[in-house]
């Protein structure tokens, strides 16, 4: 893990304390729904601003040099794409699609299948989906960041918590803090979800369950 800071950082920054390394990303107030076309552009604070629209995606084997900035918006990237489900190849690219593994509340435990499998079943089961950051902080190969998302649920919701949900016709929102982890290609290889599933239950309808 430690072999991917010198391709993220120059050996100043690397010299620097966790206080001034760390990426403060206060991102549009107004939530990306999924009626819009997302690129990071879209975005006014400049420290998430890619360089480039294109995917940014390494030869088999290959380390690129990106800079925490690009990491944290190859990161809000993922995300809007997983929430709208517009370019499946796009979302792919942001992730090591092989060794990825993701750890939620409980002690549940995912590959990038049953990630994918997930938010399919949020766009199945919520219209007006939308996802925004909060604080951003990046360090080395991990950036950590609050997230809200939000939609209205209108039809069966499959991978609750509990399992199968019938629809309420409610907004609901979850409110999350991730930890992602990036490999030397700049993909997400490794996630941690924190959130209060006993609230998110409760806006499903199936409190107690």
């Amino acid at each position: 893990m430690n072999n991917l800071r010198p391709f993220l950082t120059t050996e100043p920054e690397r010299r620097q304390s966790l206080f001034h390394s760390v990426v403060v990303a206060a991102l549009a107030t107004d939530a990306l729904t999924t009626n819009e076309t997302a690129t990071p552009q879209q975005f006014p604070v400049k420290e998430t601003t890619m360089k480039t629209n294109g995917t940014t995606v390494a030869h088999a084997g290959e380390a690129i040099a990106l800079t925490r900035d690009e990491l944290v918006a190859r990161l809000i990237r993922a995300g809007e794409l997983d929430i709208s489900g517009e370019d499946q190849a796009e979302i792919d690219s942001y992730f090591d699609t092989r060794n990825f593994r993701f750890h939620g509340p409980d002690g549940f435990e995912a590959d990038y299948e049953g990630l994918t499998n997930y938010f399919k079943s949020i766009r199945a089961a919520f219209d007006d989906r939308s996802i925004r950051r909060g604080i951003v902080i990046a360090e080395g190969d991990y950036v950590t960041c609050q997230t809200w998302i939000e939609g209205k649920f209108v039809r069966e919701f499959a991978h609750s918590p509990v399992g199968v949900l019938p629809p309420n016709g409610q907004h609901i929102v979850w409110d999350l803090i991730n930890i992602f982890r990036f490999d030397d290609q700049g993909r997400i290889v490794e996630e941690w979800v924190r959130t209060d599933n006993r609230s998110f239950l409760r806006q499903l309808g199936a409190q107690g369950q």
